[in-house]
């Protein structure tokens, strides 16, 4: 179990060594001075922030001013520090993909797909709301057995539990057609919900050496071992685990934002969040990498 002191730097360390193995020595902008804050730096604050369960960017700027300026002494306004964080939001994705590929996600022959509602507003208000117009849908939750207005968050993770690839749609996009997104060099057995139930998505992944198998609904004949059956449905309650814990720790369901580019870039930090949590858990040889509870000192 680390200090909060020690998983700070240990983030911090994590996030520099990996910013500067994708830059290859390249400066990320083209033209200006470089920022009195580092790029290492924003993103830290942010990963801690979002691990703490801090989701705002008032919070975590206010959080870190207030306790740890010691480590961030150029820290500036917090305007400043919340542009510079949106615009690394490309950095963020290939980080995140980067530690992804150290926890052998993309290798691992077993994947878990889902999908899980980021609504914009609650579901009275989205008649008179403006916010992501045209963008964001209306679309139901079958797992809460609820409709929704906003988007729909799609993720593919290996069997350890390492993210190994999201993308966000409107709510109304069905989640076989957003499937295909995720599906980049992964291999292997892919284990879905009823919701991915389709004859003709099935062989059409099978010709690329993916083998989706889902849960049958019950006027529906399975011919299947049901040992086979039974650990499909244990193996998915990892897929339930990380989702759970980015809506309860990391409260990927709640938008603070009003643009594609904001939410973008915040989405992309709590996935990021989530596989440094993991990354670091697996460098201290946890046996259970996936318990964050017993990562840092209360």
């Amino acid at each position: 179990m680390l200090s909060l002191e020690e998983f700070i730097i240990e983030v911090y360390c994590c996030v520099d060594d990996h910013l500067r193995a994708i830059s290859q020595g390249k400066r990320f902008r083209s033209r200006g001075f470089e920022p009195a804050l580092s790029d290492a730096e924003v993103i830290t604050m942010e990963v801690v922030g979002e691990f703490l369960g801090i989701d705002t960017d008032k919070g975590i700027f206010e959080y870190f001013h207030r306790h740890w300026f010691h480590f961030f002494p150029n820290l500036g306004s917090r305007t400043t520090w919340l542009r510079h964080g949106a615009n690394l939001w490309y950095w963020k994705q290939k980080l995140q993909q980067m530690l992804s590929k150290k926890l052998n996600a993309f290798s691992d022959q077993v994947h878990l797909v889902d999908g899980l509602p980021i609504p914009v507003c609650r579901f009275k208000r989205a008649l008179f709301s403006n916010v992501f117009r045209g963008e964001a849908a209306y679309g139901y939750c079958a797992s809460k057995g609820e409709k929704f207005y906003g988007f729909r968050g799609h993720l593919l993770i290996s069997l350890s539990g390492a993210i190994t690839s999201f993308s966000l749609t409107a709510a109304n996009v069905d989640e076989r057609d957003a499937l295909r997104e995720l599906l980049q060099g992964i291999r292997g057995l892919l284990i879905g919900d009823k919701g991915y139930i389709s004859a003709a998505l099935h062989e059409e992944l099978l010709s690329q050496g993916i083998d989706l198998e889902t849960a049958l609904r019950e006027n529906m004949e399975d011919d299947r071992d049901p040992r086979f059956v039974k650990l499909l449905v244990s193996l998915r309650r990892q897929i339930e685990t990380v989702i759970g814990q980015l809506c309860e720790r990391f409260h990927i369901e709640r938008v603070r934002a009003r643009d594609l580019w904001h939410i973008t870039s915040r989405l992309y930090r709590k996935l990021l969040g989530h596989t440094v949590a993991l990354f670091i858990n697996h460098l201290h040889g946890s046996e259970e990498p996936l318990q964050f509870e017993g990562l840092v000192e209360a």
